[in-house]
């Protein structure tokens, strides 16, 4: 599985990057003409056997920001979930549901974020350039979210379980309530597929990843 797997990443994701290379370049003007800085955003995260890479991202935030914002969005997120119950919102941007769920949501109103990047976040569009990630190696097409260092610290043990596996651009949680999930919710989501990574799932991931992503750009 693990080799039909990287072949059909590498074959697909060069595809994709031939096909949506224009797409991209526009993006890049876009983000260049909005703000200074450079038009792609590097950060290190963990990938397969919890081995750290640089995710690749088009930049949405102003150049240099600080990530202190997002780190305490992750814990009030983790933190609200085991306390069950409040309002985690990183600025205004997750609302608890009464019983301890804690929905997912990017930091849209968060005052580092750009014009274009506002619309790149909506849109998914800024997930483009981790292409270049799956054709390297580093990333697969599907797989769980790949994870920052600082949210290691809110991970139960049988969590570590997702690092059996590639990250990737999309997965289970992507296509399965999405916003609606909490934070332990989509851990879980990443074990459950890591235990079992079959193309079959795979193939079921990527059918449904556009519809997702419609739906939480609407």
């Amino acid at each position: 599985m693990a080799i039909v797997k990287r072949a059909l990443d590498f074959s697909m994701g060069l595809a994709l990057v031939v096909l949506l290379l224009p797409l991209m370049l526009i993006i890049a003007l876009a983000v260049g003409f909005d703000s200074r800085g450079p038009v792609l955003f590097r950060q290190r995260r963990l990938g397969l056997d919890r081995k750290p890479f640089t995710v690749l991202k088009f930049r949405t935030m102003a150049a240099d920001s600080s990530p202190e914002l997002h780190q305490r969005y992750i814990a009030e997120l983790a933190n609200t979930h085991r306390n069950g119950g409040g309002t985690a919102n990183g600025n205004g941007n997750g609302n608890g549901n009464g019983n301890g769920n804690v929905e997912i949501k990017k930091l849209t109103a968060d005052p580092r974020v750009t014009r274009v990047g506002r619309f790149l976040r909506r849109t998914s569009l800024d997930e483009l350039p981790q292409l270049f990630n799956v054709v390297g190696g580093t990333m697969s097409l599907i797989g769980p979210r790949p994870a920052l260092e600082y949210e290691l610290e809110h991970y139960s043990p049988r969590h570590y379980k997702r690092f059996q596996v590639r990250p990737g651009i999309t997965g289970l949680w992507q296509v399965s309530g999405r916003n609606s999930l909490d934070f332990h919710e989509m851990l879980d989501l990443d074990v459950e597929y890591s235990e079992d990574p079959t193309l079959a799932t795979d193939i079921r991931i990527l059918v449904r990843t556009p519809m997702a992503a419609m739906r939480h750009a609407a």
